[in-house]
């Protein structure tokens, strides 16, 4: 089969005026809510895309810990490809999708680090594999085989038991969004993309665009 025959006509829904909310919170709570009733396979797996020194972008799937009106926040090692990248450029998007329900949501915004103490109690609430593997993993470095990497974990299990502390290096970073895209598709791709973006009051101000 050609790919260029490779195609699916989205007729799930619709995005009308009338149903949006007045804030892109609530709007993307509403959808995340969506994505839960239907059961869909990690509904909170988000593209995350950056742009490092050489202006190159680059994508990476994390996943959404939180989110409220401050913005949206997943966890990370700081030295990684990402964390560097987003050291040099805070600016970044973020993007959903959920094809049982035919629908994205992009986020544009500034990104930041969260407070220590949120990132304390997140890695606190992780399973203990995981706290251990925050400091095993070089995240982004080249190693020499996987051998490397568990004879790490094994070292780091010994050292801290069942209390390892988190690592400096790792913690939460926090999206807080400029313009927020909700997607809908639609029928001869014909579909509904709403954008909601600041006015000069620092309002939500919702345009409907072009598919």
């Amino acid at each position: 089969m050609l790919l260029s025959n490779l195609r699916q006509d989205y007729k799930k829904g619709n995005l009308t005026e009338k149903e949006l909310k007045s804030s892109p919170f609530d709007q993307f709570t509403s959808w995340f809510n969506d994505a839960l009733i239907e059961k869909i396979p990690d509904p909170n797996a988000m593209v995350l895309s950056t742009v490092n020194a050489k202006e190159e972008p680059s994508s990476r799937i994390v996943l959404l810990k939180d989110f409220d009106s401050n913005g949206f926040v997943f966890y990370t090692n700081y030295n990684s490809r990402k964390g560097q990248d987003l050291e040099y450029n805070a600016k970044a998007c973020l993007l959903f999708f959920w094809q049982k329900l035919e629908r994205q949501v992009r986020i544009d915004g500034l990104i930041r680090k969260n407070d220590s103490k949120e990132s304390d109690l997140y890695y606190e609430s992780r399973p203990l594999e995981s706290r251990i593997g925050a400091w095993a993993s070089i995240q982004s470095k080249v190693m020499s085989d996987r051998n490397e990497l568990e004879n790490r974990v094994s070292f780091y299990k010994e050292k801290f038991g069942n209390n390892p502390q988190r690592p400096e290096y790792w913690g939460g970073y926090i999206l807080e969004p400029k313009l927020f895209e909700f997607w809908q598709g639609r029928s001869s791709r014909l579909h509904d993309r709403v954008i909601y973006t600041k006015d000069y009051e620092d309002k939500w101000k919702i345009e409907r665009l072009y598919p």
